[in-house]
């Protein structure tokens, strides 16, 4: 198996523009709902819902998620369909401009932050299929069905725009229960998925990968990359609670420490930084991982630091339990994964 690319990050706390919002507002109202229902606990303002370059919270989104499935909660794939490429922005003409889907699928993941994902997708290569993931985290329990169609059905969407075609979709499980009628999943992933499975993933031949896209230009990818590029750099300068704490764990390498005296070096009470990530949807251990699954990566591929030496600089007691954790963040070992980026080494 083969990872594609490595995903900008592994959680959904960074910052976002208001089209998804918009779309969402408009899909309730398709379906009755009242635009002040859906706003409710979001403190979106006017303002902000009239300018179509506002960037807005991923907590302030999440909230009109939940007020929406609230409602409608099996029309996540329903409304995962409304996304299209020029939803996202400039990312969305990164997408159009590719050469390949493979290329297409690269900047999506390269530019994570830049999409409305609130699922970490990763896309695996396994012999002749592709296999696309999507972790939940540490999303709320009563959104992640929602999120997890809507974002799926979105990927599946845009990859739909961009051959022109249907995705050739091998397989589809997810995790939640079947709903009442799965009319629109058939009609969008083309097969019935799999429900109450062990994973949320799609299997697709992986020959899509290699189809050519009708408005490919090398001009147009380097600039969106360039446009992406500023962005990101941007919105990354501006975190919540976990970016700051991110931005600690990275700045200082305080893996090692316990959690209460990082909370201190954050001004806050171990307490007071529990309830904040929290409210952020993750945690202190999650957030750790996240810090420590990136810096594994540039220890190993970077430095030449040994297994036994990325060990103990991420906190961990021995290389066992570090060879442990890598697995489960990447699915192979270090080793392995070495071998595969890094063939001469």
């Amino acid at each position: 198996m083969r990872t594609l690319s490595d995903p900008a990050v592994r959680h959904w706390d960074f910052p976002r523009g208001i089209t998804s919002v918009a779309l969402l507002l408009r899909f309730g109202a398709e379906h009755g709902l009242a635009r002040e229902a859906l706003l409710a606990g979001s403190d979106l303002t006017p303002a902000q819902l009239a300018d179509p370059a506002a960037e807005i919270s991923a907590q302030q989104e999440l909230a009109v998620v939940r007020n929406l499935a609230g409602h409608l909660p099996h029309a996540g794939v329903a409304a995962g369909r409304h996304y299209h490429a020029t939803t996202f922005g400039v990312l969305g003409h990164a997408f159009l401009s590719a050469a390949t889907v493979q290329d297409a699928v690269d900047v999506a993941l390269r530019y994570l932050d830049l999409s409305f994902t609130f699922t970490c997708p990763t896309a695996v290569l396994d012999g002749e299929r592709l296999v696309i993931s999507l972790g939940p985290g540490a999303l709320p329990a009563d959104v992640t069905p929602f999120l997890v169609e809507r974002d799926l059905a979105a990927i599946h969407t845009v990859i739909g725009e961009l051959v022109a075609g249907e995705v050739p979709v091998l397989s589809v499980d997810l995790a939640h229960a079947a709903p009442p009628d799965t009319g629109d999943h058939e009609e969008v992933f083309g097969v019935r998925p799999l429900f109450s499975q062990r994973h949320n993933r799609s299997v697709v031949d992986a020959s899509v990968l290699l189809r050519a896209l009708p408005l490919a230009s090398p001009e147009g990818t380097a600039l969106s990359a360039r446009q992406c590029e500023d962005l990101a750099a941007r919105r990354r300068r501006r975190p919540g609670v976990a970016g700051e704490l991110r931005r600690v764990l990275e700045l200082s390498e305080r893996f090692g420490e316990s959690m209460p005296v990082v909370a201190r070096s954050l001004g806050l009470s171990p307490r007071t930084l529990r309830r904040r990530l929290t409210e952020c949807g993750t945690s202190y251990q999650a957030v750790l991982d996240e810090v420590r699954a990136e810096r594994a990566v540039v220890l190993l591929t970077g430095t030449g630091a040994s297994v036994d030496q990325v060990a103990t600089r991420l906190g961990f007691a021995e290389a066992a339990s570090f060879i442990h954790a890598f697995r489960r963040w990447y699915g192979t070992t270090p080793g392995n994964y070495l071998r595969e980026r890094h063939p001469m080494r």
